[in-house]
């Protein structure tokens, strides 16, 4: 995608009435205290970084990259920001605002995966193109769309308590009638992803608790060893003796089969 900047890179300074948010802004959350420390940065220092907008209307812009410096901008009382022009259509403006966005560290693990979402829903994007330009693998992407199979009270819990993307993974694999139980689980432990995994295996029954042999089951056990120990000292016993005995013993899933071959003059000689 190549965009093409107006007036040679030149700022412009435009009333921020006069700018409107992108509506393929992943970001959902905006921090309180994040915003208020970055409208007292801008206060001081001025905005440092422009904004990039693009021609919306003859008086209006819609932002492309920059919506927490326009509204810090505005916290701190500011009329008019500094802006870069980019000359682009309806469709890159949405991808270079999602991708920009993408690129940031801190979006929650939901709003990359809308956003990624949305590259590929209203972008025509393929995941291996995301992956590209965001700079991660595309089994990183695919793994992040996974994530919108959780509820959005799901959701709720796991930003919440802090819990990591491995823990939304891992409760992935229930049903969605047994992945709220597990969260609140995880999240009252609180448990690390470790026994996280391990519970939702346990809900799952793939941890089958191990049954302790039973006093009789020992005995039957020594008794059969026992039963094997006398048919091979029988069978020693007749080749001693000059009897051409052939033992044999074909093992298999289900059992274990012992034979004897006895020639028969020798079994019937007087």
């Amino acid at each position: 995608m190549k965009l093409i900047l107006r007036d040679d890179n030149k700022l412009t300074d435009i009333p921020v009435i006069y700018i409107m948010p992108n509506k393929s802004q992943p970001r959902k959350v905006f921090n309180k205290d994040e915003l208020e420390a970055l409208s007292q940065s801008i206060a001081k220092n001025g905005i440092l970084q422009p904004l990039t907008v693009r021609k919306h209307s003859p008086v209006e812009y819609e932002l492309i990259a920059g919506e927490r410096r326009l509204r810090a901008a505005i916290m701190a009382g500011f009329a008019k920001v500094p802006c870069i022009v980019m000359k682009c259509t309806d469709n890159q403006s949405a991808i270079f605002a999602l991708i920009e966005n993408l690129q940031r560290s801190d979006l929650n693990m939901f709003e990359e995966a809308l956003g990624i979402k949305k590259l590929i829903t209203e972008c025509n994007m393929t995941q291996e193109q995301i992956a590209k330009q965001i700079g991660k693998n595309q089994s990183t992407v695919a793994n992040k769309l996974r994530l919108l199979r959780l509820t959005p009270e799901e959701q709720k819990i796991i930003l919440n308590n802090n819990l990591t993307e491995r823990h939304a993974r891992v409760v992935l694999k229930l049903s969605e009638e047994k992945r709220l139980a597990a969260l609140k689980k995880i999240a009252e432990g609180p448990l690390n992803v470790a026994k996280s995994e391990k519970l939702v295996n346990e809900m799952l029954g793939d941890c089958p608790v191990k049954k302790k042999k039973s006093i009789n089951q020992k005995f039957i056990i020594k008794d059969v060893r026992i039963f094997i120990n006398t048919f091979m000292k029988a069978c020693d016993t007749m080749k001693s003796s000059g009897i051409n005995a052939v033992s044999n013993k074909v093992e298999s899933d289900e059992y274990i089969e012992y034979s004897v071959r006895i020639p028969k003059r020798s079994a019937y000689s007087s």
